[in-house]
């Protein structure tokens, strides 16, 4: 055991230039030459002592670990600057290969920084949420009569009626405990307050933990909790919570117990019985699968009993898409739910849900995801079940990411990838004093004197022109340039041109293009003359 760990120590400490004897500088032939000639002297089969074996073995995958490494150029310049710790970091294999000694150096520090936030998320684990409720029933329940006497009536009154705030980091106190520091902050049309919990849970086994609750605030007053969790059996789970709450009324106890079992690898059943300030008792069933995820809940209880049932298909694509719908009826109503969620970067995922209720009326509810931070914007629209309410609830923001989506999300990302080639490309054209596109603008220009008051309507498309440089030539057919990858139409319907000033042979030229007109440069009537 010893000897391995020494082996082991003494090969994480091995230059892989030595271990092949060969020079910093060595052509991939002298490599592969080098790895060939070891690979036949260090070969186990040849050996028939099982300890001369087991070393030959041991040399014979050092000796290929060190040429996997250095036959490969990005490898290699990360272990020429870094060494061995420069390629255990994580991230590299997301990396534009072609890079510069300087510019892997600057990668790696920003991998090593982004190792270290993770590091620090994953002890503390924040959470948060920020709820926004917009009241915006002025648009379809405004009475016109109400607003002929008031300045400024002709317009409809959208206000911010509602906000919650609640955020959470946790804190291991030991490898068994951990400590959770939560607060949260209210406000409903003028009145809000504000909470503080502090948690302390302790894992006691591999089968349950507990934990106790410690918390004030100026709404509910005091409160001292404890929970418990314990698996019963492998398929089955028990959680017991009971409180205590002091409250400008008096003492208010409260207790639940909830108990789940897999019914199957896909589905869940709940039973869950609560006693206290909203006694009830709840029965639900869950069933996930790779393509699906539905969920049929029965409630028993005082001041409300409803059945509820919801479905959510799961698209297969790389964005996530989900498209869902739920019904839920009881003693206040009935509400009716649909909805889509997406994701639109690597951390984020947005979704919209209109929620149509009787006596509830409309509401849009919209929802960000960021990582482990929620933004919630539950829109108001109309107490009634308006037609048109619901219309524009569902259309509306399908419209509205689609536009975004397409003029401005897609070309963005189109720029942020070309952003390394055009680096290398005209350090490569500035290398010969090739082409060189300084400033390019796409769009709707204002030259004529008499149209000073209208705004001119105009995209940088530099970074994406200077992509499209090859061998000191950029050549544009005549279709529409708004199609080029980075580019978008930033004033649809109306004419366009393309507005270019590039370098050529250390000579400024300048030209401009109509939209759908065939373009090369350079020209050399594009020249700028020189004033003598």
């Amino acid at each position: 055991m010893a000897a391995s760990l020494d082996d082991e120590f003494e090969f994480n400490n091995q230059d892989y230039y030595s271990l092949l004897n060969v020079r910093k500088e060595a052509t991939l032939e002298e490599l592969k030459a080098s790895y060939r000639r070891l690979c036949m002297l260090y070969h186990p089969d040849k050996h028939r002592d099982p300890e001369l074996k087991r070393q030959a073995e041991q040399l014979f995958n050092q000796v290929h670990q060190a040429y996997e490494v250095l036959s490969d150029a990005h490898s290699r310049a990360i272990y020429d600057i870094f060494g061995k710790k420069g390629l255990e970091v994580e991230g590299w294999e997301v990396v534009e290969r072609k890079r510069t000694p300087a510019e892997i150096r600057e990668e790696y520090e920003r991998l090593q920084r982004e190792r270290e936030e993770r590091r620090l998320q994953q002890r503390t684990n924040p959470k948060g949420t920020i709820s926004v409720g917009v009241d915006a029933t002025d648009l379809f329940d405004r009475y016109d009569e109400d607003f002929e006497e008031m300045p400024g009536g002709g317009f409809p009154h959208i206000e911010i009626n509602k906000m919650h705030i609640s955020q959470s980091i946790e804190a291991p106190l030991t490898n068994s405990d951990t400590a959770v520091l939560s607060g949260s902050l209210s406000t409903h049309n003028g009145n809000g307050g504000g909470n503080i919990n502090m948690t302390v849970r302790r894992v006691m086994s591999a089968k349950g933990w507990g934990e106790i609750e410690l918390g004030a605030g100026d709404i509910l007053g005091p409160l001292i909790g404890l929970k418990v969790f314990r698996n019963l059996t492998p398929r089955c789970f028990l959680t017991a919570q009971c409180g205590l709450q002091f409250s400008p009324r008096g003492l208010r106890p409260s207790c639940s117990l909830m108990t789940a079992r897999h019914l199957d690898q896909n589905t869940m059943g709940y039973l869950q019985w609560r006693w206290g300030p909203n006694s009830a008792m709840t029965t639900s069933l869950v069933r996930d699968t790779k393509s699906s995820h539905f969920t049929l809940a029965l409630q028993l209880g005082v001041p409300h009993s409803y059945l509820m049932m919801s479905y959510q298909y799961k698209f297969q694509d790389e964005d996530q898409t989900k498209v869902k719908g739920s019904v839920k009826t009881g003693w206040f109503g009935t509400v009716v739910e649909y909805g889509a969620e997406r994701k639109i970067s690597r951390h984020s995922v947005l979704s919209a849900t209109v929620s149509i209720g009787v006596p509830q009326g409309v509401t849009l509810k919209i929802k960000l995801a960021r990582a482990s931070q929620t933004y919630l914007f539950p829109v108001h629209l109309t107490d009634q079940l308006l037609p048109s309410a619901v219309f524009y609830a569902t259309v509306g923001p399908l419209l509205v990411y689609m536009a975004i989506h397409r003029l401005v999300i897609i070309p963005y990302t189109q720029v942020l990838l070309m952003q390394e080639s055009v680096r290398r490309i005209i350090e490569a054209e500035e290398s010969k004093m090739g082409l060189i596109i300084l400033n390019a603008w796409y769009g709707k220009f204002v030259s004529d004197t008499s149209q000073k008051q209208e705004k001119a309507k105009v995209i940088d498309v530099t970074v994406p022109l200077q992509c499209l440089v090859k061998d000191s030539k950029l050549i544009l057919t005549e279709t529409s340039k708004a199609g080029l990858p980075g580019f978008y139409d930033p004033c649809v319907g109306e004419e366009k041109s393309l507005k270019l000033l590039y370098q050529f042979r250390g000579v400024m030229h300048q030209v401009i293009s109509a939209d759908t007109e065939p373009l090369r440069i350079p020209k050399q009537s594009h020249r700028i003359e020189s004033e003598s």
